[in-house]
């Protein structure tokens, strides 16, 4: 019997899947959105570090997000939009994901920014602990100025 996937776009295998091993890259940053929300559902959280702004990964805290992967009964994701064209490299996914924390059913719902950097997309993840200046290179690795590419996202 095929698994479907955690993301409610079809089978596992076929879907977000490919995208956890690395076979196949998102083509959007809604695509991506699905496959992370899936990656939490299915323990992949190698993927969610590369799939964060390669400026941010080092700044996840990794222990705390493998955490609440495991600790967390993942049961539908619900994007409610999408605007994959704020500007040229980024775009905007609102959702919801709906899980039980083990006591009742909780709805995490956010607003995430994505950056597409060398033909990938990566999510620009505002809760990370890093003193961020407007005048160092931007965290997605376009070479521009922060202040002038990811800041106004994060």
């Amino acid at each position: 019997m095929l698994e479907a996937c955690p993301c409610g776009r079809g089978e596992y295998a076929s879907c977000c899947q490919p995208l956890h091993q690395g076979q196949q890259f998102a083509q959007s940053a809604e695509q991506l959105m699905r496959s992370r929300y899936s990656a939490f559902a299915k323990h992949e959280i190698d993927y969610i570090q590369q799939t964060t702004a390669r400026g941010q990964q080092q700044a996840l805290d990794m222990p705390a997000i493998a955490e609440w992967s495991r600790t967390n009964q993942w049961l539908k994701l619900e994007i409610v939009q999408a605007n994959e064209k704020l500007d040229k490299t980024h775009a905007l996914v609102e959702f919801k994901a709906h899980y039980h924390d083990g006591k009742q059913a909780q709805i995490h719902h956010e607003i995430s920014h994505f950056v597409k950097f060398e033909n990938h997309w990566y999510f620009l993840d505002p809760t990370t602990d890093q003193q961020l200046t407007m005048k160092q290179p931007c965290i997605c690795g376009s070479g521009k100025k922060f202040k002038q590419c990811c800041a106004h996202f994060l």
